[in-house]
């Protein structure tokens, strides 16, 4: 298993609430009257409409949204012949990936038999219901058959994407590794070790593309004319006149190695033999036929592509399926030909060569990537490839005639697919563990014994982000770990009663507060009594980077004890929550969450300034809005003046920050309403930062969207502190208190470089 995932998380995440990684999700059905409009008698309606003109399913059912995952489970991942049952939750992820990559609507089709013959008449007499067909993980050669056959066929696209999604991302590759190295496709010598469905693909793209000189190997050796062991009409295509009879043979003088076998195929010595300037691509998965660090001790020369993604130049399918059939369902193609394949590949290849967008840079916490030796391929994910590759596949299509809808305006239409497609958790949360990663850093987690907290932990640690120091009697938490089956191997124990520093942190303690009632002994019971005390000084004495606390307490209860010890940053006089709500399309920051009950018009304005600098660290450049139950003065109450007031204090101090108020809050996220009605305000877009007149509006607010309008959070982040501390909500899971942590850890980066 995967040494960052552990097969108790695996099979929760599976188990976890509804079975599996689907559910079906409907239209609104609540009333009386919907269910006349959705079922009996109103559905007698889009149904005589179908009847009388077939293309109008598209109109009034899902069938243009969605493809069918088949397979029979012959050749599951590196699993082999398991069959369709046992495959089905790979079916089920792939599902989930066409809905999370490209909104597609898919259903797994798994079928209990191995006849290519009755898995192409049962998909044939599925066609009614689906846009597309997406073939997985069935055994060669019957793959090829079953292909071929549903082709002929069928009037909408069938796609294997074990062969053609490879080969679109191989050719992407192929063509920019060669522009690279200054050679042409038809003077160049391919050699080909695996001859399945993937490799058999991948040559005749590659053969599609203008290549002359192909030789294939498989577990035989080379495939050569003549040749009578483990052939097949597939393998036969590529059959050549040759003396050479090994992959060692092979290989001398080679321009470009496509490796889709097993680990180990390829030595050095092999490398050595290969032409100047040799392009690998070694694919087997999850070990390569080579390593790119065996290359490299014997060629300097090397551009070198893998199926993983801890190497530069990933070879994945994600950058292709998706987004080849939402171009195909957009325009109604009947089929996926090899013009379109080839102008997905193309489409990759150029946006490799684009610059790289600040948001991919921070999601692998890399300050530079640029089209060279080990940057051929563009990330899966870039939010950029399925505004390039859909609309090329569906530009194709219409150009090839299989298009039943033409698009007119390619720019409207790529608007449209990037609302349609943005999906912002993610991303955002996979660039702060990517930049949380560039320094690790210490979390102390004062209660060490909850089970959500140590399962962070192990988060923490297998995406190396930073060393958990939990806090609590040691024989608890190990006994804990033990009964959750966590390794937590780096994570730091601190029981207070064993504290070599508990004296220490004591003596500090009282020199801070005994002008506020704390004696010696009070700081002594506090530091081993009080796991929050101790964490916070610990973050005070330099001990830690991060607090992050609550699991199972008061909000304010913890914060008090923070406030008591960690002071706020010069020029702010109070702390403040803020909670990050997550859409679709949108990501926006709601404060004050979680601290200040009444604020002043001063506080407001620390609020709104502190917002403002944490939605910089999200990357987001912060449009604010103060708001009340007034707009611009509409109402004239103290309540919406003090709000009129913290607007004035902020653009005295922070004159270059784009905000306005007091406004309702649909005045703030509705565009029309500012422009049409307030033409004056600076704010001329959506607002994206929220400051709330007082906590009752903020938390009402947060909690509704996060519970009934669907919002994720992550959150609450406290701010204005001169250390990075963190409260969390009570019985938060495992994941918000990792997301949180991730958080912290880059906030503490960012204090250390800024003093």
């Amino acid at each position: 298993m995967n040494g960052k995932v552990r097969k108790e998380e695996i099979l929760e995440y599976h188990m976890k609430g509804r079975p599996g990684k689907l559910e079906i999700v409907t239209k609104p059905c609540v009333t009386q009257r919907d269910l006349t409009i959705a079922y009996t008698p109103g559905v007698a309606l889009p149904c005589l409409e179908i009847a009388e003109d077939p293309e109008k399913a598209y109109l009034y059912t899902i069938k243009g949204n969605c493809v069918a995952v088949v397979s029979n489970g012959t050749a599951v991942l590196g699993l082999g012949n398991i069959g369709a049952l046992a495959g089905k939750p790979v079916m089920e992820g792939k599902a989930l990936l066409f809905k999370n990559f490209a909104d597609i609507d898919a259903i797994d089709i798994n079928i209990d038999t191995e006849d290519p013959d009755d898995i192409i008449k049962v998909v044939k007499l599925l066609e009614p219901n689906f846009g597309g067909v997406n073939l997985e993980d069935i055994k060669a050669p019957e793959c090829f058959y079953i292909e071929e056959e549903l082709k002929k066929i069928m009037h909408i696209p069938v796609f294997h994407d074990d062969q053609h999604g490879t080969a679109v991302i191989v050719a992407a590759g192929i063509i920019n590794a060669l522009h690279l190295v200054g050679k042409k496709i038809e003077d160049v010598k391919f050699v080909f070790n695996g001859a399945g469905a993937a490799g058999i693909a991948v040559a005749s793209m590659m053969k599609s593309l203008g290549a002359k000189n192909i030789i294939m190997c498989d577990s035989k050796g080379v495939i050569y004319k003549g040749r009578k062991e483990r052939m097949n009409p597939y393998k036969e295509r590529f059959a050549v006149d040759t003396n050479l009879r090994t992959l060692a043979e092979a290989m001398v003088g080679a321009d470009i190695f496509i490796g889709v076998s097993v680990k180990g195929a390829v030595t050095k010595e092999m490398v050595k033999s290969m032409a100047s300037k040799p392009i690998i691509f070694a694919m087997a998965n999850p070990d390569p036929e080579i390593t790119p660090e065996e290359v490299a001790e014997v060629r300097d020369d090397v551009i070198m592509a893998t199926g993983r993604s801890d190497y530069p130049n990933q070879v994945n399918n994600l950058l292709g399926f998706p987004h080849i059939f939402r171009g195909a369902l957009d325009v109604r193609a009947t089929a996926i030909n090899e013009e379109m394949k080839k102008a997905a590949a193309q489409a990759l290849a150029g946006l490799a060569r684009e610059e790289v967008p600040e948001s991919v840079l921070r999601a692998y916490n890399r300050e530079k990537m640029e089209f060279g030796k080990e940057y051929i391929l563009p990330t899966p994910v870039d939010p950029r490839v399925p505004l390039w590759v859909a609309p090329a596949v569906a530009k194709a299509a219409i150009e090839t005639g299989v298009a039943q809808v033409k698009i007119e305006d390619f720019e409207k239409y790529k608007e449209d697919l990037e609302a349609r497609l943005r999906g912002k958790m993610g991303e955002v949360v996979r660039a702060f563990i990517n930049r949380a990663k560039k320094s690790p850093k210490r979390i102390v987690f004062p209660e060490g014994t909850d089970a959500n907290i140590l399962k962070a932990s192990q988060l923490i640690l297998d995406e190396k982000i930073g060393t958990p120091i939990l806090i609590g009697r040691e024989s608890d938490i190990r006994i804990k770990m033990k009964e959750l089956r966590l390794d937590l191997k780096g994570a730091v124990i601190v029981d207070p009663f064993k504290f070599e520093k508990a004296e220490e942190y004591a003596q500090r303690l009282y020199t801070m507060r005994r002008r506020k009632g704390v004696t010696l002994a009070e700081a002594t019971r506090l530091i081993l009594r009080g796991p929050n005390t101790l964490g916070a000084m610990m973050l005070e004495m330099g001990d830690a980077d991060v607090f992050i606390g609550g699991q199972d307490q008061h909000y304010s209860t913890v914060l008090s004890y923070i406030l008591k010890i960690l002071k706020t940053k010069k020029g702010i006089s109070k702390a403040s929550g803020v909670y990050i709500l997550i859409f679709k399309d949108d990501i926006m920051f709601f404060a004050d969450t979680t601290v200040n009950i009444e604020p002043t018009a001063e506080d407001l304005a620390e609020v709104a300034i502190c917002t403002a600098e944490t939605a910089r660290k999200f990357g987001i450049e912060p449009r604010v809005a103060m708001l009340s139950y007034s707009n611009f003065g509409s109402v004239h109450h103290p309540t919406a003046e003090k709000v009129k007031r913290a607007v004035e204090i902020v653009k005295e101090r922070e004159p270059f920050l784009v905000i306005d108020g007091e406004m309702q809050a649909d005045t703030a996220v509705v565009p029309e309403i500012l422009r049409g009605t307030y033409p004056f305000s600076s704010l001329k877009e959506k607002a994206n930062v929220l400051v709330f007149p007082n906590l009752d509006a903020g938390n009402i607010a947060y909690k509704l969207l996060h519970r009934l309008g669907g919002a994720k959070v992550i959150g609450p982040i406290l701010q204005g502190l001169s250390k990075s501390a963190h409260v969390l909500q009570r019985g938060a899971t495992a994941e918000e208190i990792f997301n949180l942590a991730a958080v912290g850890a880059v906030e503490a980066q960012e204090m250390e470089e800024t003093g």
